[in-house]
């Protein structure tokens, strides 16, 4: 079925429940440069049930922008639970930072400014972390998505879930006029989850689509 705006107006009518503050995060961002990397409220609302039904208490995120996902996650995590929140950006953070505490979940969300490779080394290079996540969001530069998904493997506990985005790139995947470094990577990654036997594998066409892996 093609979904046509109409269509995708009606979808969100009868099912997104979007918390007043993250409506207002996301009406921020949309007059923000880069306003594109937001992800979209459904994906949001797809990522709190994800959460609710992992009974996750430990997640990653690689990539924050102005954080609208790592606060959808962490209205939904216990009062103990963390988010490690990986991003380089200052500018963007401080946005993501200001709601996170207006929400009261600042608590929860651990950031990490720096390069991800880093901060992801860091943490693979600690035994003790190894499979004690419950859930991965990689929304971040696409030239390293093969690194981000093997360091999130690696961290994620079994029938934890990775959750990847801009898998569709815009429908560019299917372009065979598009040999630039990003799609390319794009393409690469979605082959080796498909070819991964270390987990269980679904495409979901939501927002710019989502890879999930779930470590078996």
């Amino acid at each position: 079925i093609q979904v046509t705006e109409p269509l995708y107006d009606y979808m969100l009518a009868v099912s997104l429940r979007e918390p007043p503050l993250l409506e207002k995060l996301r009406e921020e961002t949309a007059s923000m440069p880069g306003a594109g990397m937001q992800i979209s409220p459904d994906q949001g609302q797809f990522f709190r049930m994800l959460i609710k039904m992992l009974g996750a208490r430990r997640t990653l995120e690689v990539g924050v922008f102005t954080g609208y996902s790592s606060l959808s996650v962490a209205l939904v995590l216990p009062d103990d639970g963390q988010i490690i929140a990986c991003d380089v950006s200052e500018e963007y953070t401080s946005v993501a930072r200001r709601y996170w505490h207006a929400a009261g979940m600042h608590h929860k969300i651990d950031l990490r400014l720096g390069p991800a490779v880093d901060t992801l080394a860091a943490l693979t290079a600690e035994e003790a972390n190894h499979g004690t996540f419950d859930f991965a969001f990689i929304d971040a530069d696409k030239s390293n998505y093969g690194t981000y998904y093997e360091e999130a493997l690696t961290l994620l506990r079994r029938g934890g879930i990775i959750a990847v985005d801009n898998v569709l790139w815009g429908g560019d995947v299917i372009n065979t006029e598009r040999h630039d470094a990003d799609t390319k990577a794009i393409r690469t990654l979605n082959r080796t989850i498909y070819q991964d036997d270390r987990v269980d594998v679904s495409l979901v066409p939501i927002g710019d689509g989502i890879m999930l892996a779930r470590k078996r």
